[in-house]
C-alpha cells in the first residue's frame, strides 16, 4: 500500500489544495483532494487487465471550484431534497435556501465540496486511509448546532473504497451524508451507460411528485420499470411511459433497501458487459438513490477535455430517504445532541472473471 501527496492548485484565497493518491498492491488507485474531501479518480482494471478511471471529474482545480454536478463530492449535512426548504426540529422551523425549485437540494448554499477540509493520512490494518475533517458552526447552511464532521476513505486490498461518516453536534440537527460519485464502468469517457447493468437489493421504492419530493408512500417495484431485483440494462425500461420515470426524466429515485438499517449489507451491483468491470455497493443506511445523470450537461470540460452529457454515468447515493424529516413513516434523519452519527458505505470493484 502507498500514500502520496502533492499540490493540486491554489484557491482564490491563496490556500493550497492537495491531492492524495492511495495505491494498493494490485495497482488499483484512487485520488482525493482537500477541497471538499472530493473523490477525483478511481483506476481499476477490466477483464483483460487494462486500467481505466471509472469516475467522472476534472483534471484541474478550476473545475472543482465550481463542480455544479457534485462530482465525487461529500454531501452534508443533508443529502438529497428537503421539501419547502424548511426543517422542523423540536417544534422550531429552520429555513434553508430554496435552490431546487421550492426545495433545498444537497444543503446548498456554501456546499461542503467548496470548502477546504483538514486531512490526515495513515496506513491501517484495513488499508491506506485518508480522514477528512470539517467544523460546521451553528447556523451553517441554516442547520442548528455546532457539528464536528469526519469522513474517511480507505482503499483496501480487495479493491474497495470504504467510506466512513462520523458526526457529533451540540444541538438536535439533521445528519444524512452521502458521496455523489458518478460512475461509468467503461471509463469516465465511455459515453452512455444505458447498456450497463444494475441490480438493487430493494423490493420497494418511494415515489415522488413533480418536484421530486417523496409522497410518503412506499410502493412495491414488482411489475414496474422500477424493478431491479434482477440485473438489467439501465436503458431497458428508462423511457417507459411510467409516471415516476416521466417526472424524473429517467431514474432519480430512492429505493428502500431490504436489509435492516444499521447492518452493513449488499445494496447494489453494477456491471459493464463490454469491459467486464463490476462494482458492488454496501451500506448500513436504509435507502439508495439511483440517479442516471439525467440532467448532466456540464459546460465545464471534464477529464481529458471530455464533455459529459445526460446518462453518461450513474450514481449510487446511499442515504436516508429524501424529505424524511417531513415523513413520519420514514426512518428519521434527526441526530440528537451529543449522539454520534456513524455510518459506512463501501464500493468494491472487480471483474466478472472473479
Amino acid at each position: 500500500m502507498a500514500i502520496t501527496k502533492r499540490a493540486f492548485g491554489v484557491m482564490p484565497s491563496g490556500e493550497t489544495v492537495y491531492k492524495y493518491t492511495l495505491t494498493n498492491h494490485h495497482g488499483v488507485s484512487a485520488d482525493f483532494i482537500t477541497l471538499g474531501g472530493t473523490w477525483v479518480t478511481m483506476n481499476v482494471p477490466d477483464k483483460k487487465g487494462k486500467m481505466a478511471d471509472v469516475i467522472l471529474g476534472y483534471d484541474n482545480l478550476e473545475g472543482y471550484l465550481s463542480n455544479n454536478p457534485h462530482f465525487g463530492a461529500i454531501i452534508g449535512r443533508n443529502a438529497n431534497r428537503i421539501g419547502g426548504a424548511v426543517i422542523t426540529i423540536d417544534g422550531k422551523d429552520y429555513k434553508l435556501e430554496a435552490n431546487n425549485g421550492p426545495n433545498n437540494l444537497h444543503s446548498a448554499p456554501d456546499l461542503y465540496h467548496r470548502r477546504l477540509w483538514d486531512c490526515e493520512a495513515a496506513e491501517t490494518d484495513e488499508g491506506s486511509r485518508l480522514t477528512f475533517s470539517l467544523k460546521s458552526p451553528d447556523g451553517d447552511q441554516g442547520y442548528p448546532g455546532n457539528a464536528s464532521i469526519q469522513v474517511s476513505y480507505t482503499l483496501t486490498e480487495d479493491d474497495s473504497i470504504r467510506i466512513h461518516y462520523h458526526m457529533i453536534c451540540d444541538a438536535d440537527t439533521i445528519a444524512n451524508f452521502t458521496n455523489h460519485c458518478y460512475f461509468n464502468l467503461a471509463g469516465h469517457d465511455g459515453g452512455s451507460v444505458m447498456d450497463q447493468e444494475v441490480w438493487l437489493a430493494a423490493s420497494k421504492f418511494t415515489p415522488a411528485d413533480e418536484v421530486s419530493i417523496p409522497t410518503g408512500e412506499i410502493l412495491p417495484v414488482e411489475g414496474t420499470p422500477m424493478d431491479f431485483t434482477e440485473m438489467k440494462p439501465l436503458g431497458r425500461d428508462i423511457d417507459e411511459p411510467y409516471e415516476a420515470l416521466i417526472l424524473g426524466h429517467g431514474y432519480d429515485h430512492n429505493w428502500v433497501l431490504d436489509h435492516d438499517p444499521g447492518i452493513l449489507s449488499l445494496a447494489a451491483r453494477a456491471k459493464d458487459p463490454k469491459s467486464g468491470r463490476m462494482m458492488e455497493t454496501y451500506t448500513d443506511l436504509p435507502g439508495i438513490q439511483l440517479y442516471t445523470a439525467n440532467f448532466l450537461n456540464d459546460p465545464v470540460p471534464g477529464k481529458g477535455g471530455v464533455r459529459y452529457e445526460g446518462r453518461h454515468a450513474f450514481c449510487f447515493e446511499t442515504q436516508h430517504f429524501p424529505d424524511a424529516c417531513h415523513k413520519p413513516k420514514f426512518p428519521s434523519p434527526i441526530l440528537k445532541a451529543g449522539e454520534v452519527y456513524d455510518t459506512t458505505t463501501v464500493y468494491r470493484f472487480y471483474t466478472e472473471t472473479e
